[in-house]
């Protein structure tokens, strides 16, 4: 019951992770104009995102334009596009391997080991989109820092950290914890009272055997019954071998003779 309740919690964290990652890849607020300063009017903003850039003037309406051609975008956002979008390939992908692997859906029966096994896969991609999102946008705000800085361009080319970026790390983070509980978390104790067997084996009902015991005899030192085998092997012994003792011919002699051995 914990376990099912920690994938439910895994599942919901990671789709919030998903939706939080398509929101950053289709918002243009990567790069915000960088209000610098005594000038508190600004007649102009404009945003730079992964596929057009807005611009907005005092109180008229926001205006965008798609990019016209990919090349001309940075660096950093030409490696973002292809990293976002295999982020949100690979989340996408990862929750609906999981939703197969939960406790709460019998998509496979009596596989708990299977189950299991799809868990850490779909943990494994969703980690995997987590790092996709954290590259880019990492990224793109390492460059923003440093043009920030940079003394060698002017106030109007100086961009700061837009929306995308911080929505960008909060989807990662959400990613990160649902992919480490579906991973870690399916590694539970194996449920014994589940346990089945195929139904194509043959089941062979057991014959107990028969012991057959040996007649009882009795013994010439003991007047206890005691069980002797069938099998009584011929000892010949030489008077060379116990000088102290001798043998007679005499078969009870004899007898007496190895039953004191």
């Amino acid at each position: 019951m914990a376990n099912a309740a920690l994938e439910i919690a895994a599942m919901c964290l990671s789709l919030l992770g998903l939706i939080g990652t398509s929101a950053s890849t289709g918002m243009p607020m990567w790069k915000v104009t960088a209000f610098i300063g005594a000038n508190i009017i600004v007649m102009e903003t404009r945003w730079e995102g992964l596929w057009m850039n807005c611009y907005r003037q005092a109180n008229i309406q926001m205006q965008c334009k798609v990019y016209d051609s990919l090349l001309y975008l940075p660096p950093e956002l030409q490696a973002a596009r292809g990293l976002m979008c295999s982020a949100v390939a690979l989340a996408g992908i990862g929750i609906l391997v999981a939703i197969v692997g939960m406790q709460c859906t019998s998509c496979i029966r009596n596989g708990d080991r299977s189950k299991r096994a799809i868990l850490i896969i779909s943990g494994c991609m969703i980690i995997a989109a987590c790092v996709c999102v954290l590259i880019p946008v990492s990224w793109t705000a390492h460059v923003i820092i440093q043009d920030f800085y940079n003394p060698l361009l002017i106030n109007a080319q100086r961009r700061e950290l837009g929306e995308s970026l911080y929505i960008g790390w909060v989807s990662a983070a959400l990613l990160f914890v649902g992919g480490c509980m579906f991973a870690c978390g399916s590694s539970g104790e194996r449920d014994f009272d589940k346990l089945t067997y195929s139904q194509s084996s043959q089941y062979m009902p057991h014959r107990p055997q028969l012991l057959q015991v040996p007649p009882a005899g009795y013994g010439y030192l003991s007047r206890q019954p005691s069980i002797q085998p069938s099998f009584q092997p011929s000892i010949q012994a030489h008077p060379s071998m116990y000088p102290g003792m001798q043998l007679s011919r005499h078969p009870s002699s004899i007898r007496s003779a190895v039953a004191y051995l």
